[in-house]
Parts: structure tokens; sequence; C-alpha cells
């Protein structure tokens, strides 16, 4: 079985063990040619509460883990810089 992933940027680190990812989808617009941007939100697990705000995650589709959550945090891509 083929498991689907998706790349984005975490936006919320506030719980433990989960984190809320923001993902983007452009398409074009059939009638006006217009690049539309769409952005899903979605609740993962990440297992060493590792991830912070703004870094670039690989998520992993899995099982049901509670209410809304059904992703795992595979791999962090990029880590952000955090300027303070």
């Amino acid at each position: 079985m083929v498991k689907l992933q998706r790349l984005g940027i975490v936006i919320s680190n506030k719980m433990q063990k989960s984190v809320v990812v923001a993902v983007e989808y452009r398409y074009k617009h059939q009638f006006y040619s217009k690049i539309i941007v769409r952005t899903k939100r979605y609740l993962a697990h990440d297992v060493d509460d590792s991830c912070n705000i703004g870094d670039e995650v690989l998520l992993e589709e899995s099982r049901p883990l509670s209410k809304k959550k059904r992703w795992v945090v595979k791999t962090i891509l990029n880590k952000a810089v955090i300027v303070n």
C-alpha cells in the first residue's frame, strides 16, 4: 500500500507531540488562467517534539491517532532560523 505524503510548513507547535502544518496547493484557474493558492492545515504527530514554527517538514499518512490527527511528521527538511 502506498502512503500519501505532503510537504508543508509548521505554523503551530503549542501542543504536546502535535504540530499544525500548512500545505499550499497551487493550480491554474480553467477560465481566467490565474494561479490560485489554497492552504490546508493538517494536525500531525511529532514523536520527539522537535519541530518549531517555520520548519519545513514531510508528512506521511497514518492510522487515526486522535479525532483530527491522521498524519505523522516523517522528517524535518529545513529548520527555521530563529531571530530574537
